[in-house]
């Protein structure tokens, strides 16, 4: 039997009219729908039975034939089939067209496909097709042109003139006469002639009419099918009619738009029988065309054609097209059964892998499972039983539901799913209630938090999904952000400031220099209050469970806190006894100077050491790392736990809050005040002097306040008691900053108007003072623009992600390894002196271009194509190299994805990435979830207008759409030496560079400021002022390489600047995407066409071809595409039409005659079939398990 959901490619093409009456199951003759007073579908109308199938499962229209006995009669007296009422959503009609229209799509498009193939210019198809001018279709012996346009006035002096020996005509019936007359063979060879020496525009037309008349000869579609003799008429259940409740019916606006159609059509008919004057047929010749049109796209010529009250109506097109549209409504988006929301509650009792479900939710998900389970349990004597004591909740069900979920495994979702991280696995238990209950260490991937979000919930229903959800999905397996490959379950706020105050260190404090036997001893001291939480006391170090500890160290006293033995029963035996924040504890061991003999005073020596700083939010983060590194997920996920109950058990021991005696206002505020304001008034008699300009004034008292601001910041902190609970807040990394502080305790400072330039008037007051009233209103301004930018910027972030999602969702890991012997050059990323990511960072987790030596002893550190880890990217700078060669997704030779070994390791598990994996997405989300934290604007400081150099989001997308950039550099073209810098006129200036071959002059804008100086030696692409590089600009100029990195570096810029870590992998993968296309400029011997764009591939392919042949090959150079280009001009037409320009992308493939393999994401998930990615790839699909034997226990006989 033939599988309809199993292929393997789709074609796309133009129907031609016999094709159309093929699928037609018979003629929609009236424009009638229903009869208002049976209700019944009309004979040949829009929705007739005959035509489309019965409205009643086997049951015929005048009732002779009802059961399903009869099914496949076709009824005698009414003519309709016999069978099921589905038919009537896939069964079309079709309406005989009383003369030809056009498409709208071909002839309207952007460019009219019709206007390239015939050569004429669509204003002049316009005049033609409705009804304003005649078109030559015969010259005869006349002086006319073929294709030459006639007014009506024009026509009939020539047809006087030359009788009959010419034929001109008009209306899509012209148009498809001369479609019909082409030779395309012929036109081609013409048109590659041509090529060979027009040159500008003509060049361009004849690039663009050459790539439509090859797709016609390829793809075996006609040009003539772009005219419709016959119009298909979709299936009647597609564009329904409903009755509502007061007796009136709702209509699909398709049906109003075919009656408008087949109205038009009949009186047409009617009107050529009667012979009616030709002026009376071309007006309804025009009509028609017009109903056609707005059928299939209304409103993309002229005016929308308009339903009740004047709302234009929803065509063919508008169908498909948008948010709303088949495509990403119900294709790409689809509603599932199985799920439910609620609103979320913490869960600190859970296990990492555990959510709380509320009971009458959890039955309801679970109730197939449940009334399975009732059945076989003889609890219920069937299923209708079954489901019956569900409805009534009978309280066996609850032991049967508890049965069922145990190793059942839930998803959780919470909107907007920004990463990954967004849905993860949970084993659900039973909760009371009506809300979720989420674990607190999953909140950060979640970005949830419990002021009212809520939370989906999906049941896997299947055996695989539940075991990928058990072992992909499970809360305790995503440890790792996909982004940068760092935790990201650390803990957060009460559970940071629980373990700070935990590991805290007091002088003097009760019980200090105390020494006990084991930690049993000092916590019960610590219960019965002899000694402090913070106490430094002595315990013998043999008693610890450590197995870090040498055999020296054990014989003696290690010298902590209470707080500190507490902290160090969560951590592995195996791991250092944590004692002090440094990176030397966490990884080697526990310091030698905390270990002091047994005869040494330890009060004494407690005295005479310095107060160690307690554990701060990012010292949890390093030892989660550290941990996950030696012990991996298990032990991970069950430290963090148990750091989430120390953490939360504290902070309440603790009873840290806040109270307004807490904030301490500084004494010399004043002062320092007054001092600015002196600066401030001298600055304002220079200014009145005409010393300086105002420009200058503005800058010097924003740098005077400001100055004053970081002033008083630093007294302030440097006065506060480390004791004070906003200090410990804000030390301990759980909540807020020293900024936040100075603004509570000190002063607001400066703040923005809404164009976003600083107001010179600072808010001398504090939180605490209260603020006067001008201060109050000033600081408004900021809260406002702070609250409209969040807003805007969630919009721009999620189309950010959303194209970039796009751009690289075919971009899997496809094979172990490409064998390509290319690589890119990583060396630290700078800016000026300030190293943004440092080559260590860069080389982790990537696999080595070259074997690399020790520069001074020659050893081998790294073989070719070996991994570098952790340890070894460290022993690599440690020996000074500055530079090495590693693989690199640039420079992957895959088809349609990357191999391993140009991937290197997957961030989110920290493990070689396996074959399968959806890279190309992950890339998508770790680049577009940090969106939402870059600046959406850039801040004004006032200064000249060039200075704002765009930054945050705006930047990201400026180089990702590969833009112009705003304040763009000048960048040289050739290699040689500045010889003379002149000031031309308004303020400009001109560098000359000379090089081998010519010299060159570069005129900067007057506001630029240069970055050479005469006498410098310049290579090509390098930047003469300063400003940003536009990339386009720089591949011209330079390779590809240099552009590859420029973006990759450019990209990373931003968001280091705003403290946001991506893996450098991530970034290749999407520049990759935008550069894996070639323009050919000259085809050579070989079948591409000039002025195309070719994938890379296809490109070496064509060329390899002719050069085994030994021909010439093609040239051609590489093109840089921003991502939204790059998307629409993937080769899966399907992916492209649900992205953007759905009738655009739909129209060039059908002419095309495209095929799409399928081998992206999205087109799978279009079409229904599983993603090849991950366990759907083809490899994981066919797996035989080859059974195991296990020997038998050979049995002893005794005789």
């Amino acid at each position: 039997m033939l599988d309809v959901n199993n292929f393997e490619y789709m074609n796309i093409g133009l129907a031609s009219p016999d094709k159309i009456r093929s699928w037609s199951f018979g003629e929609v003759k009236k424009p009638e729908t229903i009869n208002y007073r049976t209700l019944k579908p009309e004979k040949d109308g829009l929705f007739c039975e005959r035509i489309f199938g019965p409205t009643k499962d086997w049951e015929c229209h005048c009732g002779k034939y009802k059961r399903v006995r009869y099914k496949g009669v076709v009824c005698d007296r009414c003519g309709v089939e016999v069978t099921r009422a589905k038919v009537r959503r896939e069964r079309m009609g079709h309406i005989e067209l009383a003369a030809p229209v056009s498409h709208i799509w071909y002839f309207k498009g952007i460019p009219s496909r019709m206007g390239l193939v015939l050569d004429m210019s669509p204003r002049a198809l316009e005049e033609v097709i409705y009804f304003a001018s005649y078109v030559v279709t015969e010259t005869g012996d006349t002086p006319l042109e073929k294709k030459q346009l006639l007014s009506e006035k024009e026509y009939r002096a020539y047809r006087d003139k030359y009788s009959s020996t010419f034929q001109a005509a008009m209306g899509a019936e012209a148009i498809k006469k001369l479609l019909s007359d082409i030779d395309l063979d012929k036109e081609v060879d013409q048109l590659k002639e041509e090529l060979k020496t027009a040159q500008g525009q003509r060049r361009t037309r004849a690039i663009k009419r050459l790539e439509v008349l090859e797709a016609f000869r390829n793809s075996g579609n006609e040009p003539s099918w772009m005219i419709l003799d016959v119009l298909p008429v979709i299936p009647p259940e597609l564009r329904p009619m409903v009755q509502l409740d007061g007796g009136r019916f709702a209509t699909s606006d398709l049906n109003d738009l075919y009656r408008r159609v087949i109205n038009r059509n009949n009186r047409l008919k009617r009107l050529l029988d009667l012979g009616a004057p030709s002026i009376i047929v071309q007006n309804e010749k025009r009509m028609l065309q017009e109903a056609v049109d707005a059928l299939i796209d209304n409103g993309r010529r002229g005016r929308p054609v308009t339903g009740p009250g004047n709302r234009p109506l929803k065509s063919l097109s508008h169908m498909l097209k948008g948010k709303q549209g088949r495509f990403r409504q119900n294709l790409l988006g689809k509603r599932v059964d199985y799920s439910g929301r609620s609103v979320i509650v913490v869960g600190p009792n859970l296990k990492m892998y555990q959510c709380g479900l509320p009971k009458e939710m959890a039955l309801e998900l679970f109730k197939p499972f449940v009334m399975k389970e009732l059945v076989e349990k003889g609890l219920a004597h069937n299923i209708k039983s079954a489901k019956r004591k569900i409805e009534r909740v009978s309280p066996e069900v609850w032991d049967v539901l508890e049965a069922v979920i145990r190793e059942h495994p839930v998803l959780l979702n919470r909107a907007p799913t920004l990463h990954r991280l967004g849905i993860q696995a949970f084993e659900p238990t039973l909760v009371e209630g009506r809300a979720i209950r989420l674990h607190p260490l999953v909140c950060t991937a979640y970005n949830a938090d419990f002021d009212g979000d809520q939370m989906a919930v999906h049941v896997p229903l299947s055996a695989e999904a539940q075991a990928e959800a058990r072992i992909l999905m499970l809360a305790a397996q995503n440890i790792l952000n996909p982004k940068d490959g760092k935790p990201v379950v650390t803990p957060s706020q009460d559970m940071v400031l629980g373990n700070y105050y935990l590991t805290l260190e007091r002088e003097e404090a009760v019980g200090e220099g105390m020494v006990f036997k084991d930690t049993n001893e000092a916590l019960l001291a610590y219960q019965n209050g002899y000694v402090h939480l913070h106490s430094r006391i002595a315990v013998q170090a043999s008693s610890l469970p450590n197995e870090s500890f040498t055999d020296e160290q054990r014989k003696k006293l290690l010298v902590t806190t209470v707080g500190k033995l507490i902290f160090n029963e969560i951590l592995p035996p195996s791991f250092p006894y944590m004692n002090e924040p440094t990176k030397s504890n966490i990884e080697d061991e526990t310091p030698e100077k905390f270990f002091i003999d047994a005869n040494v005073n330890v009060k004494e020596f407690i005295q005479s050491q310095e107060i160690i700083p307690p554990f701060k939010k990012g010292i949890l983060g390093k030892i989660i790392a550290e941990i996950f590194k030696k012990f991996h997920i298990t032990e991970t996920s069950k430290m963090l736990d148990r750091m989430k109950d120390l953490g939360f058990r504290y902070s309440t021991k603790a009873g840290i809050t806040v109270g307004v005696s807490d904030i301490i206002v500084l004494r010399e505020k004043e002062e320092i005040l007054k001092e600015a304001q002196a600066k401030v008034d001298n600055v304002l008699k220079q200014f009145k002097r005409g010393l300086i300009t105002e420009e200058e004034r503005y800058e010097r008292v924003i740098s005077i306040w400001s100055a004053s601001k970081d002033v008083i910041q630093g007294k302030l902190m440097a006065s506060l008691d480390k004791r004070n609970p906003i200090f410990m807040m804000s030390d301990s990394g759980a909540r807020g900053n020293a900024s936040n502080f100075t603004q509570l305790a000190g002063m607001r400072g400066l703040m923005a108007n809404p164009a976003g330039r600083i107001i010179e008037l600072p808010i001398k007051s504090s939180f605490r003072e209260g603020l006067t009233v001008l201060e109050y209103f000033i600081s408004t301004h900021g809260a406002r623009k702070g609250l409209a930018d969040t807003a805007l910027k969630t919009a721009d972030s999620g189309y950010l992600t959303r194209r970039l999602v796009d751009v690289a969702q075919d971009v899997i890991i496809r094979d172990e390894d490409c064998g390509t012997d290319r690589g890119i050059l990583t060396k630290s990323i700078k800016e000026g002196t300030e190293v943004i990511e440092h080559l260590e960072e860069r080389l982790i987790g990537r696999h080595a271009r070259k074997t690399l030596k020790h520069p001074e002893t020659g050893e081998v550190i790294v073989s070719e194509n070996d991994l570098i880890t952790e340890d070894l990217a460290l022993a690599i700078v440690e020996t000074g190299i500055e530079e090495v060669w590693i693989r690199s997704a640039f420079t992957c030779n895959t088809r349609h994805g990357v191999c391993k070994k140009c991937y290197g390791r997957n961030l989110a598990t920290g493990t070689e990435v396996e074959v399968g994996e959806a890279v190309g997405i992950i890339a998508a989300q770790s680049i577009g979830e940090p969106g939402t934290q870059l600046t959406m604007r850039t801040f004004h400081t006032g200064g000249v207008a060039g200075d704002d150099i765009t930054q945050g989001l705006p930047r990201i997308q400026e180089l990702f759409e590969a833009r112009n950039p705003k304040g763009q550099a000048t960048i040289s073209e050739i290699d040689g030496v500045v010889v003379e810098i002149n000031e031309v006129r308004d303020r400009q200036q001109e560098i000359v560079i000379k090089g081998d071959v010519e010299t060159r002059t570069y005129t900067a804008a007057y506001n630029a400021r240069l970055k050479v100086a005469e006498g410098d030696k310049i290579t090509h692409g390098q930047e003469l002022t300063e400003g940003s590089i536009d990339p386009k600009e720089l591949l011209k100029v330079t390779d590809i390489t240099s552009v590859q990195e420029y973006l990759l570096r450019e990209v990373q810029k931003v968001y280091r600047m705003q403290g946001v870590e991506i893996g450098d992998k991530h970034v290749e993968v999407m520049v990759r995407q935008m550069l894996r296309k070639v323009r050919v400029m000259d085809a050579g011997d070989t079948d591409v066409l000039p002025g195309t764009l070719l994938d890379v591939h296809q490109f070496t392919d064509a060329n390899k071809k002719v050069l085994l042949e030994g021909k010439r090959p093609a040239t051609g150079r590489p093109i840089l595409l921003g991502i939204t280009k790059a998307s629409l001009e993937t080769d899966s037409f399907l992916s492209a039409a649900s992205f953007q320009e759905t009738t655009r992308v739909l129209t060039d493939a059908a002419i095309k005659g495209k095929r799409d393999e399928l081998l992206g994401l999205k087109e799978n998930v279009i079409i229904g079939k599983l993603v090849p990615a991950g366990t759907g790839m083809q490899r994981y699909r066919r797996v035989n398990p080859i059974p195991r034997i296990q020997p038998e226990d050979e049995t002893v006989t005794v005789d």
